[in-house]
């Protein structure tokens, strides 16, 4: 046979096909069905790892055996998200445990930041909250975890990702340790301004104290001068110390908020490498709420050691015809080789599509969790 007839007998197969896809859908929905009377789970692995040794070993030969026990993976994972579908539509995939809240804001509240007076988490804290709002500082990320977690802040403003030096680790982590839930976020253009005390001039400087990221952000200013740099906790606690020693020799690197408040001349505006430096702020909060008009999900998971799970969890999303928008992952401690995925998503816990995806994916991940809808 030529090329033309060989299609032609493939296409002919082809067709075949599609009409045993729908066939085998067809049961799939009468097992839905069965299912919703019963109160019989969806996924059953035992029964799933039966059947892919069973139809593998009907195959001629090993090539032929690893290529339909593939085809038989993707085919029982559109089985599942079908009947996951039908089990939503008939409103037996239950409820999820956040409360739809038509607003975050309410007479007497409290938030914590992380940093002292003048940090960029205090600018994105009064942006989102405005500048009346009763708040405190404390000097890490896990003291402003821990005052939501036990009661004295009703919510906290982390820095989660910047637009050049990528994600803080260390929020994606303290978000899969702590029951705190993602309730908003704030995006704030980072300017770091050169500092120092009145009157001191570029001249005069021989010392620049700053954060490690704003140090790296301003490289090629500092680049231009002989200046020894040394690295602080936070640009405000940077600030904050060059005024206390009051030496015209010493300057720090910090937000325009933070020169006003501890009475420092700004020696030069705008020293960032880029001008386009944002840093995303997400609000944070101990309970299980979200705003009605929230637009983005973000969940963390982790999934089995094996070939092509995270290929099936992301599955989910195609399915249901979700954006998903970002995905990070971290090394899980104590165990070697192995990490969580944290995924971002466009959709509210509200909408059947979305309830559908995340009962999917909760079945076929280990430890999903839900960090919030905002």
């Amino acid at each position: 046979m030529d090329l033309l007839e060989l299609r032609g007998k493939l296409d002919e197969v082809d067709e075949e096909i599609v009409k045993l896809y729908e066939k085998r859908m067809e049961l799939c929905t009468q097992v839905a069905e069965y299912k919703i009377q019963t109160g019989k789970k969806v996924f059953d692995k035992q029964r799933e790892q039966e059947k892919l040794l069973k139809v593998s070993s009907l195959a001629s030969n090993d090539f032929n055996a690893h290529g339909v026990k593939e085809l038989f993976v993707q085919l029982m994972s559109m089985s599942r998200k079908l009947q996951y579908r039908i089990l939503s539509e008939h409103g037996s995939l239950g409820r999820l445990s956040f409360i739809e809240v038509d607003d975050l804001l309410e007479d007497k509240i409290r938030v914590v930041f992380q940093g002292a007076e003048g940090a960029y988490s205090q600018i994105a804290m009064q942006t989102f909250f405005g500048d009346d709002v009763s708040s405190f500082h404390v000097d890490s990320f896990r003291d402003a975890m821990c005052a939501i977690d036990e009661g004295s802040a009703d919510f906290a403003v982390l820095p989660i990702e910047n637009s050049t030096a990528g994600i803080v680790s260390e929020i994606y982590d303290l978000l899969a340790e702590f029951e705190n839930f993602i309730v908003g976020e704030q995006i704030i253009k980072i300017e770091h301004c050169l500092m120092g005390m009145p009157g001191a001039k570029e001249s005069d400087i021989k010392t620049v104290y700053s954060h490690p990221q704003s140090l790296m952000q301003s490289s090629r200013y500092l680049g231009d001068h002989p200046w020894q740099q040394i690295s602080m906790q936070n640009n405000a606690f940077a600030a904050k110390h060059v005024a206390a020693e009051k030496d015209i020799t010493k300057a720090a690197i910090a937000s325009e908020l933070a020169a006003k408040l501890y009475g420092l001349d700004i020696i030069k505006k705008g020293i960032n490498n880029t001008g386009e430096n944002s840093t995303r702020f997400i609000i944070v909060t101990n309970r299980k709420i979200f705003r009605k008009d929230a637009g983005k999900i973000s969940i963390c998971f982790e999934v089995p050691h094996e070939s092509g799970s995270l290929y099936d969890m992301l599955g989910h999303f195609i399915y249901n015809d979700i954006n998903m928008t970002k995905i990070e992952s971290r090394p899980i401690e104590g165990r070697d080789w192995e990490y969580r995925f944290f995924i971002d998503f466009d959709g509210n816990l509200a909408q059947p599509s979305v309830k559908n995806a995340l009962r999917g994916l909760r079945d076929d991940a280990r430890n999903l969790r839900i960090l919030g809808n905002y």
